[in-house]
């Protein structure tokens, strides 16, 4: 089960860094895109600020709310913190969602949870 854990952790701690660089790399592009936009749009050019402020929040906003997270659940999960293993288990169902790779990370997340829970109950 230790083994298991150790790759959730990693796994954690990996997506969270892709997310991290996905985004600022989504964000750098965004940033550097629509000021060409604004200069050609003329008239409109008030909603192509507005939409490109409205992205960079957005995606500051992403990185906090999930890509964050999941590095402190994978440092967690690696150091056998119990609470880190609950956060796993939230950002888990979350990532369902994100089909394919979050789906199959949701679905371990959610195995290894009820696997170590079973661990739990046994040794009590």
């Amino acid at each position: 089960m230790e083994t298991h854990k150790r790759v959730l952790g990693i796994l954690y701690i990996v997506t969270g860094l892709f997310q991290i660089l996905l985004f600022s790399f989504l964000s750098a592009i965004f940033s550097t895109l629509f000021p060409h936009l604004v200069e050609k749009a003329g008239e409109g050019a008030w909603a192509l600020q507005w939409v490109s402020s409205l992205g960079g929040v957005i995606a500051i906003t992403l990185i906090v709310v999930f890509a964050i997270p999941s590095l402190i659940a994978g440092v967690g999960i690696l150091n056998n913190k119990q609470w880190a293993l609950v956060l796993a288990l939230i950002l888990g169902c979350f990532k369902l969602f994100s089909f394919p790779i979050g789906t199959i990370i949701g679905i371990y997340t959610i195995w290894v949870f009820s696997e170590h829970q079973k661990q739990i109950k046994t040794t009590t």
